[in-house]
């Protein structure tokens, strides 16, 4: 690992509020601020490896305890996400200033700047949201600024693509009527749209309702590895058009061509990817969505602590440092900006 200050890097996806609460629940908060043999994610960590924010995913678990495809009730997510809101204030409170829940691109900066950690709110599959969006607004004064309509599951505004390998992710409806109207409605409050648990149809969907930026916070190339959860040419064609973003998932069952969950998996492997998402694209539109603390991602990765081996690989393969700024935080920061307005 090099020596040299590492660069920074605001990551699109990681779901450690409910690593958290699932397994620190007598004190979730202290659990983020040093690290834990299998957590991905802690502050020390992302202090060394350059780790300076991103969206912090509000991912509902299954209500039975069991099964994950079966989506809660709307109590239930309203209340689970209000816990990982109330969690995420928590570890700003107690982080002695380090770390600032951060509502609009200059807030980034700011905290960027100041040496702070600067977390977004985000909602991953959108069961805490009443179809009639009665209470969208509520969550915005809360701080949320991006929205997945969907996780892996259908719920009340999208099918979301099931995970299967090797599969198209042409799997089934997109959009219903509220999703549609979910999609315009955050168009016009400045809330992000990601798609990267959609299906196809809802993919297509999205492009042609949204007049925002494409997002793909945590996907990867299908052509590379052909899981329902990758991008196909046309959808990455379709970022680039919007003026939009892919994040490089870090997790190996989307990054290896056999979609095993082997960790052993070199950062080359890593590499590629990027490589033809540049090659589809262009610099502008790449950045990284590690899906850290919900996926597991090469051992070489295994801590935010560790990102610079992957910056290290970037320099190796030829990137220049102003390219790996714009992988690592600039795209992110500029398809916010456009996004949110501030």
């Amino acid at each position: 690992m090099t020596n040299s200050a590492p660069f920074p890097i605001f990551d699109g996806h990681n779901d450690i509020l409910l690593k958290l609460l699932e397994e620190c629940p007598e004190d979730p908060a202290k659990a983020f601020f040093s690290p834990r043999k299998g957590q991905h994610i802690d502050l020390q960590s992302t202090q060394k490896g350059g780790f300076i924010g991103g969206l912090f995913a509000m991912f509902i678990p299954p209500e039975d305890g069991k099964s994950f495809r079966t989506p809660p009730s709307q109590e239930f997510a309203r209340d689970y996400t209000m816990n990982m809101i109330t969690l995420l204030r928590d570890i700003s409170a107690e982080s002695n200033g380090q770390v600032q829940i951060c509502r609009s691109v200059s807030d980034i900066r700011t905290a960027m700047t100041e040496g702070r950690l600067a977390p977004v709110l985000h909602i991953e599959g959108a069961e805490a949201i009443l179809p009639d969006l009665s209470n969208l607004q509520a969550f915005y004064q809360e701080g949320l600024r991006s929205i997945g309509p969907v996780w892996s599951r259908s719920n009340a505004f999208a099918h979301g693509v099931p995970f299967k390998f090797p599969a198209s992710p042409d799997t089934g409806p997109g959009l219903t009527n509220d999703g549609i109207e979910l999609i315009k409605v955050c168009n016009e409050m400045g809330i992000a749209i990601d798609l990267s648990h959609m299906n196809e149809k809802g993919f297509w969907d999205i492009a042609r309702i949204s007049n925002k930026p494409l997002i793909a916070s945590h996907s990867n190339v299908h052509a590379l590895c052909p899981t329902t959860r990758n991008l196909t040419d046309d959808q990455l064609k379709a970022i680039k058009d919007s003026n939009g973003i892919a994040g490089l998932n870090f997790a190996v069952a989307f990054l290896r061509k056999d979609g095993e969950k082997n960790q052993d998996v070199p950062m080359s492997t890593l590499i590629e990817h990027i490589d033809y998402m540049v090659d589809k694209m262009g610099i502008d539109h790449v950045g990284l969505g590690s899906d850290y603390d919900g996926a597991p991602p090469p051992f070489d990765l295994d801590s935010t602590a560790k990102l610079p081996n992957l910056t290290d690989a970037l320099r190796d393969a030829g990137y220049a440092d102003d390219q790996i700024n714009k992988i690592c935080f600039g795209n992110w920061l500029r398809v916010l900006e456009d996004t949110w307005g501030e």
